[in-house]
């Protein structure tokens, strides 16, 4: 059977999931949800089943393949990478795979919080680019020559980061335009033959990014 992957008919944390299960090649179903209109947001569509598909801790996204019933994007990444050696192939790449999984959480959450959050978004959106100036620096200069984060070879956090830095272009399209070997790897992931395919078919989700409910990104 196939998996099945449930989230939020949006992009958001389940986006990175997509996308390396269709590197991966595995075949799956999405299960959508989707909030009522505002200004209730109503997830009953969502929370009237959370409690009776068998997770140990329910939430959105969750990932069926089987017997394995998991939520926690973060886990359900690794799960995928572990069936398809995506997790490093030694020591040094697995050092930089936890460090590039750990510092994407730290550098989305703000970003989440403003296009949730914000009382002024115009302002808020510009002080926000100035702040995460150091932040893209510093993947930059990680990243260095390397064809990808962990190195020569993808793993899984390149869907994390890769996803979080299309969201910035997509808020400021010139973001990366000071960072070239930033550009070169987002060109580099888009071009994966089975990331390619995926971007072109009907399944890819371009919008919205957040929910309904958010400042930004939510149409």
């Amino acid at each position: 059977m196939p998996i099945q992957l449930g989230y939020w008919k949006l992009r958001g944390l389940a986006q990175p999931i997509r996308l390396l299960l269709a590197y991966t090649g595995e075949d799956w179903e999405d299960k959508f949800y989707e909030c009522g209109p505002a200004p209730d947001y109503d997830r009953s569509c969502w929370t009237n089943e959370k409690h009776s598909l068998g997770l140990d801790f329910p939430n959105l996204p969750y990932l069926i393949d089987g017997d394995h019933k998991i939520a926690q994007s973060n886990a359900i990444l690794r799960y995928i990478a572990r069936k398809h050696d995506l997790c490093g192939k030694d020591e040094d790449a697995r050092i930089r795979v936890d460090l590039v999984e750990s510092q994407t959480v730290d550098f989305r959450t703000p970003f989440v919080t403003m296009c949730y959050r914000s009382a002024n978004f115009a302002q808020d959106k510009e002080k926000y680019l100035k702040n995460i100036a150091g932040d893209l620096e510093a993947f930059s200069k990680f990243l260095g020559d390397h064809d990808f984060f962990a190195g020569s070879e993808v793993t899984y956090p390149d869907f994390m980061l890769y996803e979080a830095l299309d969201h910035h272009r997509l808020l400021e399209p010139t973001i990366l335009d000071e960072h070239e070997n930033l550009k070169k790897f987002m060109a580099r992931f888009e071009a994966l033959p089975a990331i390619k395919a995926f971007m072109e078919s009907d399944r890819f989700l371009k919008y919205p990014i957040n929910n309904k409910m958010a400042q930004w990104g939510g149409k």
